[in-house]
């Protein structure tokens, strides 16, 4: 009998203790549901006047502020927070946006994030002239040739070995004609560099810029191009406007991930093709250090050109090293090809 008492005792506790484990987690649920916040996910630039802001769950504004002020004359809430704007944002500018939302259960999150206008008038551009090996006051550069009119705003440069997900650069709004040449000096290291972003050409200072050529320079004195690179300019949709695969050593394998990951991006995309001439579909291929352009013999003044006599440069025929002192910054390539001995 004592026995049969004692069990009915210990089943009682293991009930009330499964009941208030089992009541705790479902409290818990509760609050963790009423207390935890949206998440930010993005912001884009769908058009001029359209903006999304994306969450991880519904919310609903409380406050928008941009920066520069743009009037907003409606908005739509829930995942995406769309915002219409009454006046169009000009191309490729860059706006700071400070929005406070709410969910369902009046959790709140306060973002503030830079982002880039829409910029639907992307000029058809082609890598140039390349400079990878610096020596001073020569700065390594990446020479642009401008095929058609159009706005350089919110255009994106990388560089697989300064990084795959952080652009090197990004152009700020710029008005272009057809026939520039736009040199993008990688580093900036003197004084009187000024970014030419108007009608003015011969507004900068600095060794090689050019009275004749668009001078555009990328901030900081870090090497952000190398012999071993995988260089790519996207718009704001990733679509690779332009790319150049280098490889100072070609073999048959790539000597770091972030490289071997580039080259893939480009396959996917068709932007650069495998050594042969052929032209197969997107992402139907693989290209290795063997499908680059060879940079074993750049110096300073022996630059990587692209052959302008042809239409493109998307695969490394189409490209060689100059001479000796045959580097031409903001000019037409010098067609002279350097021959090792």
């Amino acid at each position: 009998m004592k026995l049969k008492f004692l069990f009915i005792r210990f089943a009682l506790c293991l009930a009330l203790i499964f009941s208030a484990c089992s009541s705790e987690a479902a409290i818990q649920g509760v609050l963790n549901r009423k207390t935890s916040a949206p998440l930010f996910l993005e912001c884009k630039a769908l058009s001029s006047t359209e903006i999304a802001f994306r969450f991880s769950q519904p919310v609903k504004m409380l406050s928008l502020h941009l920066e520069p002020f743009s009037e907003i004359l409606s908005y739509k809430e829930g995942e995406e927070l769309l915002i219409t704007l009454a006046q169009p944002l000009r191309e490729g500018e860059k706006i700071i946006a400070d929005v406070l939302v709410e969910d369902e259960q009046r959790n709140t999150i306060n973002v503030l994030v830079p982002f880039r206008a829409r910029n639907d008038r992307v000029p058809k551009l082609l890598m140039n002239e390349l400079r990878t090996t610096y020596s001073n006051p020569r700065v390594e550069f990446i020479e642009f040739y401008s095929l058609s009119a159009g706005n350089l705003g919110a255009l994106r440069l990388f560089t697989a070995s300064h990084s795959i997900s952080r652009p090197v650069y990004e152009f700020p709004p710029v008005e272009i004609q057809a026939g520039e040449y736009i040199v993008l000096h990688m580093r900036s290291r003197e004084e009187g560099l000024v970014d030419e972003t108007g009608d003015n050409l011969a507004l900068s200072g600095g060794n090689e810029a050019r009275p004749t050529a668009r001078d555009l320079w990328a901030p900081g004195s870090t090497k952000m191009l190398r012999d071993d690179d995988v260089v790519y300019l996207l718009d704001q949709d990733d679509r690779v406007i332009d790319a150049v695969l280098l490889s100072r050593n070609p073999g048959p394998a790539w000597s770091r991930p972030d490289l071997a990951t580039a080259a893939e991006f480009l396959a996917s995309q068709g932007a650069w093709f495998p050594r042969g001439g052929e032209s197969p579909a997107p992402g139907s291929y693989t290209l290795t250090p063997l499908d680059a352009i060879n940079t074993a013999t750049t110096t300073a003044t022996r630059t990587i050109n692209r052959d302008e006599s042809l239409e493109g440069g998307g695969r490394p025929e189409n490209w060689y090293i100059t001479v000796n002192s045959g580097a031409t910054t903001g000019l037409p390539n010098n067609p002279r090809r350097y021959e090792p001995r």
